[in-house]
């Protein structure tokens, strides 16, 4: 009897032994499906920030660009203001001009 306790004691240590193998390969398994997971996570968040810079640049260009095309504008309307300005003085001038010889010569009337 005291054989097959021993004999029965040695066949549950194998048996623990061996489920305890098997609990170790999947929990290593487990950890480097987990580093794998956590690899690739970072690797994509790497990859977003990379393009959201990107896009970030693209969009500061694209806005410059813009700023550029506006102030360019902007000094052509000026520009035709003032030229404008220009013509309506010189219309104003001549205008002031000639009643001012219609108003001489009536006065030597």
């Amino acid at each position: 009897m005291r054989k097959f306790i021993i004999a029965s004691a040695a066949a549950a240590a194998f048996s623990l032994a061996a489920c305890s193998e098997k609990t170790q390969d999947a929990v290593g398994e487990t950890a480097d499906a987990i580093a794998d997971d956590a690899t690739a996570a970072g690797d994509a968040v790497a990859e977003g920030a990379a393009d959201a810079a990107d896009a970030t640049a693209d969009a500061a260009k694209d806005a410059g660009a813009a700023v550029e095309g506006a102030a360019d504008k902007a000094g052509n309307v000026v520009e035709g203001a003032v030229n404008a300005a220009g013509d309506a003085t010189a219309k104003a001038g001549d205008k002031i001009a000639e009643e001012t010889k219609k108003a001489e010569a009536n006065d030597k009337k």
